[in-house]
């Protein structure tokens, strides 16, 4: 028998005074209820009360078992209204990973705000373009650009993005625009080093199949937001994200090339493990995300210049 179905029919008769009036409250017969009270007698191997047909006593044992039985049951119920309200209100402590530039640029910027909604969450950044552990390393969500995802996990679309090869006009002046995958080993191509990162190559699609076009260059290093300025700067091709460049794209600072090649999805998604219900933490600021990337005119107005 459940243990607590028989305290929960233990503190049930003591309120209601007898076996009759408590089954009737937990709609079950009063032998039930008797059966309860005294299996938890026979577990606790004592007695807890003295029943005749008109009166309830308890026993001294009894009386400090009540009190610790109240106790119990309290926070029970503290804890399920906890763990209902987490469902629908947003509460706790967020714990996020982003790419350290996409971080910098379009997640961690729009977390006041939102604090503001929602007072009650703490929210903890990682900004690293290290792929993380979500589970082992205890993320509640991590924000992914392109890339497979686990099937563990649940990916939820935040925006569109791509990833094309552009470069300054003044780059394309003096080393002339690249028509194919194969001109690019003509060309000054700034990459990103991290864990092998692009110089093993960048990643394109030609005939509707993904291919590899190897890369060099004097320059690269593991940091997104230097080959974004040195590209700006007229110092080589760079391979970079729309989210990151499209201010200057809408500007002509900068200019893409060989689109024809560029990955058709890369997009910027919100990813976190498979759950059976979602805590409304991490459920708002997703959809909060979403909301702020789905402003009008938002990519062109939200990158600074590099």
């Amino acid at each position: 028998m459940d243990k607590l179905k028989q305290i929960e029919a233990f503190v049930s008769v003591v309120d209601k005074g007898s076996l009759a009036a408590a089954a009737l409250e937990e709609k079950v017969t009063p032998v039930m209820m008797g059966r309860r009270i005294d299996a938890l007698e026979k577990r606790l191997g004592t007695k807890l009360m003295h029943r005749t047909t008109r009166h309830l006593t308890l026993t001294e044992q009894g009386s400090v078992f009540l009190d610790h039985c109240r106790k119990l049951l309290e926070q029970m119920e503290t804890a399920e209204k906890s763990i209902a309200e987490g469902r629908h209100k947003a509460t706790g402590h967020l714990v996020v990973s982003t790419p350290a530039a996409y971080g910098r640029l379009h997640v961690a910027p729009h977390a006041p705000t939102f604090l503001a909604a929602h007072p009650e969450v703490q929210i903890s950044f990682n900004l690293t373009d290290r792929v993380v552990d979500l589970v082992r390393e205890g993320y509640d969500l991590g924000i992914r650009i392109g890339g497979a995802i686990e099937p563990s996990f649940v990916a939820v679309r935040l925006a569109s993005n791509r990833r094309v090869v552009c470069a300054s006009p003044e780059y394309l002046h003096r080393n002339g625009m690249p028509k194919t995958l194969d001109d690019l080993a003509d060309h000054n191509c700034l990459a990103f080093n991290l864990q092998g990162g692009q110089q093993r190559g960048w990643y394109f699609q030609q005939n509707g199949k993904p291919v590899i076009a190897k890369v060099q260059g004097n320059l690269d290093c593991n940091d997104g937001e230097l080959l974004h300025r040195w590209a700006g700067e007229g110092l080589g091709l760079a391979w970079r994200s729309t989210w990151e460049i499209q201010a200057q794209l809408a500007s002509g600072e900068l200019v893409t090339v060989l689109d024809e090649y560029a990955l058709p999805h890369y997009d910027i998604m919100a990813v976190y493990p498979q759950q059976r219900h979602l805590p409304a933490k991490t459920r708002f600021f997703i959809d909060y995300l979403k909301e702020v990337y789905a402003q009008p005119d938002y990519w062109n107005r939200a990158v600074k210049k590099p």
